[in-house]
């Protein structure tokens, strides 16, 4: 018999950005550990293919989708009218959708890095917010944040997106303890490279890609799964004693020495 707390039968997940990469894995694990999972991401027509796939892959779970811009406020709404107009009992939410331009500090226009913020940043505050009445009508739910080892140290994708995943982290922490009462516990993952379409342009640079791994301990590029795996240990009721924390999926990076 399994243990019931490394399960999560009957939870509904909110996922954004779960339409590609970290996203993706993310739900599919949720859905192996037996959630019913609500996705949103900006570009309808792959949301409503990778809905599909998942449907054939997880019959016995429910699974739909929302074309979604999170960075836009109006959007963010509409995401919360349908998820409240539909009758889900969020217990878990995932603030996965992410953007960034990488580039020197002098080099961005001012829209570019406010636009990194509002997706990283704003928008993730703002969906918390939402989502804290529907959470909070339940005994023990999770927010799990994705956030980047650029939070933590410096790496070379930009201020803007290093400053935003730091106060991410930030978020999380505050979050945690001002909603531990509400039976709401947040955490954060903060993944290094991870093999993506995001990332696929800069580790195609042989060059670059032998750097990274000269920083990596384990010497490779970590799986979106990976990752998942940790954002889904943070939702377990295994889990149910932690919160205000940041796990870092990296390989060893942010422990690497000289």
């Amino acid at each position: 018999m399994i243990d019931p707390r490394w399960r999560l039968d009957g939870q509904t997940a909110l996922i954004t950005g779960g339409s590609a990469g970290i996203g993706l894995a993310i739900a599919r694990e949720l859905l192996g550990l037996g959630a019913d999972v609500l996705l949103a991401a900006r570009d309808p027509d792959a949301l409503g293919a990778v809905e599909s796939d998942l449907v054939c892959e997880f019959p016995a779970s429910r699974i739909l989708g929302l074309a979604c811009d999170v960075s836009v406020p109006a959007e963010r709404e509409a995401l919360f009218d349908w998820i409240e107009d539909g009758g889900h009992a969020l217990r878990i939410l995932v603030n996965n959708a992410g953007t960034n331009a990488s580039r020197a500090a002098m080099d961005y226009a001012e829209e570019e890095w406010r636009a990194i913020f509002e997706t990283n940043l704003f928008a993730a505050f703002e969906i918390c917010r939402y989502a804290h009445p529907l959470l909070s009508r339940h005994p023990a739910s999770a927010i799990v944040n994705v956030g980047s080892v650029s939070g933590l140290t410096h790496v070379r994708t930009g201020a803007p997106y290093g400053a935003s995943k730091a106060a991410l982290h930030q978020l999380t922490r505050n979050l945690a303890c001002e909603w531990a009462s509400d039976g709401i516990r947040v955490n954060a993952v903060a993944p290094w490279y991870i093999r993506t379409r995001r990332t696929a342009g800069a580790l195609a640079s042989h060059e670059y890609r032998e750097e990274v791994l000269a920083r990596t301990p384990m010497g490779r590029i970590g799986e979106p799964e990976e990752v998942a795996a940790a954002v889904a240990f943070l939702c377990l009721p295994a889990a149910g004693y932690v919160t205000g924390e940041c796990i870092a999926v990296d390989g060893g990076f942010l422990r690497y020495g000289f």
